[in-house]
Formats: C-alpha cells, structure tokens, sequence
C-alpha cells in the first residue's frame, strides 16, 4: 500500500469514528435501512436517552445472566411475496436474532398494529403462517397484543415479535473474540430476500423464479457449535446486507475485513436484478442466512458443518481479518484490485422486513 493510500485510509477512518451526531430534524426512510443513518440514530438518539451497559452492547439480542432477549417489528411490502410472508417472516427473524447470539430459542411473543378494515382473511392467513413457522421450529408463540389504528393509518397490518432463549454455558459469542487470521464464512447466496420482494412488487419487469430465503437457523447454528471449535462471532445480514454487518464487525474490532469477491456467492437472477436497479448485492437483505467469523485452524471443518445441512449447502468462506485498514471492509475484486466496501448509505430497498 502507497503512502497516498494509507493517508486517504487513516482519514476515512478518522472520519468514521467520530462521535456520531444527529443533525437530521426529520425521520427519513434511511434511518431504518439498517446502514449508517440507522447507527446514528441508534447511538445518537436511542442510546443517548435509554445507554446502559447491556444495551451499549448493541447486539441482536440483550444477555442477561444466561438468557438472551431479542425484539423486531415486520412492515414488509407486500405482505406475501414468493417463498413467504410477515408471518412466517417475524417468526423466523426473531429467532435467527436469538440463534446468531449463541441462544437456544424458547418462546416467542407477538403483537399486532391492524388498519381498520383489512381483511379477516388475510389476518388469518398470516396468523396460520406464523403458527405453521413457529410450529415447524419448536418456539411457540406464548403471548400477544393486538391494536387496531384508523383506516388510513397503519397500511395493512405491522407485526412486532420478541423472543427469548437460554446461552448454554461455554457459549459465548462476541467480536471481542475476533482475531487476525480468522475466517469468514457465509452459509449460502447473498442477497435473495431483498430481490424477491422487489420483484413481487412488480417494480422489476423480469421474468424469473426468486423465492425469499427466510428460514429459522437455530439447529443450524446449534449443529454448528457443537461440531466445530472457534466460533468466534455470529450474525445474520438482514437490512444492510453482508456489507453492512461486516462493516460493524471491522468498527467493533479496530480490524480489517477483507473479502474475496469470487468466493462471495450470489444467484445470478440476484446480479441481474441488482445491475438493473443499480446497487450491490452486497448490501440487499438475506432473512434466512448467516455470517461466521471462525478461527483460521477451524475453518474448514465450519463449512462441512455448515454445508451438512439442507439451508447452508452452498456455504462458503470469503474472507478473512486482516490488521489493516483498520475498521474498514476491503473487496478484492476479480479484476485484482480493491476498493472499500463502506456501510450503506441511503435505503435502496425499502420496506423489505
């Protein structure tokens, strides 16, 4: 790396770990695509007003004295969209939040914002979709609230779930375990939910089969941590995408991601959708996928457990951690160069969990 390069490094990273400040006066849609303008708000409003030392953490899911503590809310456009639905979506989410924090799931609960006069049957739908989910995956739903808003005000129906689950001992999760030379490991192709949902939205004239990849991932990641050492930290890429989770991997560690755009893999209906709207696959919202950062030794035997199971059968590694840029995401592109993979700016897709 040239001086030139290493200066402009430093100053990007100079930049990017200034105390965030909320200058905007207005919500926008960017401040809940789960990129940059999210961080800010979270740290320079929320964390401001309600900091404490569990919730400084800023992980998917609180832990408490073994217990693990997740919530979501759904608002996804449309409400059903090929391979499935906010029903079945809120299920499996809250789930993978408490899976990737190193939680066995337990139990769920759900609450319900409705707009006057959506239809009963397709109340009920959802209803009987979150129930088949929560069945297939052992966690009940075990309590609820329903509000109803004025027509006009709530576009449908808006579904909240949070979930609790139990830390076995011994598992502990963190970027603080990150080190140099770990790998990481995706368990299959970027970006399908996201491109799923604009396409049902009719947005995209083409003419492809793209189903939505949401999936619970807690054997997954059970399966995982019992057959393979060196689980350092886990995360599933759901708004923001790959890019985004990885960025906030390189911030928390002072370390560097570099990923090898080859191995990254991704469906070709997912490129070609994202040429058109022009935007990287990197940043679209995967809801049945994980990211595993594994120590350098074990990363082999990661994938064969990750690829054991019918949801990760495309796994692959595609990167590692570097000590430098520091805090910063590098891609190594398949022309031999590189260039910085920032966090997401802006909202490209909006509305998609």
């Amino acid at each position: 790396m040239s001086a030139r390069e290493r200066e402009v490094l430093e100053a990007v990273e100079r930049l990017r770990r200034l105390r965030p400040k909320l200058k905007d006066e207005l919500i926008t849609l960017a401040h809940g695509a789960g990129g940059r303008a999210s961080r800010v708000l979270v740290e320079a409003l929320f964390l401001e007003e309600l900091g404490n030392p569990v919730l400084a953490e800023l992980e998917d899911a609180a832990r408490i004295d073994g217990l693990a503590l997740t919530t979501d809310s759904y608002v996804v456009k449309p409400l059903f969209f090929p391979g499935g639905d906010i029903g079945e979506l809120a299920v499996n989410g809250t789930i993978n939040d408490l899976a990737v924090s190193g939680a066995r799931p337990l139990c769920l609960c759900a609450g319900f914002v409705i707009e006057e006069g959506f239809p009963i049957a397709d109340l009920r739908r959802i209803a009987a979709s979150m129930g088949e989910a929560a069945r297939a995956a052992g966690v009940p739903v075990v309590a609820g609230d329903t509000k109803v808003v004025e027509r006009g005000h709530g576009d449908g129906v808006y579904v909240t779930t949070t979930g609790i689950g139990v830390i076995d001992e011994g598992v502990e999760l963190s970027p603080a375990n990150v080190q140099v030379g770990d790998r990481i490991l995706v368990s299959g192709p970027m970006g399908d939910h996201g491109v799923a949902i604009m396409i049902a939205r009719g947005a995209l004239e083409l003419e492809v089969e793209l189903e939505s990849d949401t999936a619970p991932l807690h054997a997954l990641v059970g399966d995982l941590l019992a057959s393979c050492e060196g689980v350092r930290w886990l995360r599933d890429p759901t708004r923001g995408g790959l890019a985004t989770v990885l960025n906030e991997l390189a911030l928390a560690t002072e370390l560097a991601v570099v990923l090898d755009e080859g191995a990254i893999p991704v469906r070709p209906e997912v490129t070609g959708a994202c040429e058109i709207l022009g935007i990287d696959p990197l940043y679209v919202a995967n809801e049945g996928k994980l990211v595993a950062v594994v120590a350098r030794e074990h990363a082999e035997e990661a994938l064969e457990a990750l690829r054991a199971d019918r949801v990760a059968r495309d796994a692959a590694i595609v990167g590692e951690v570097q000590p430098d840029p520091p805090g910063l995401v590098v891609l190594e592109t398949s022309f031999g160069g590189r260039r910085i993979v920032d966090m997401l700016v802006g909202d490209p897709l909006p509305r998609i969990c």
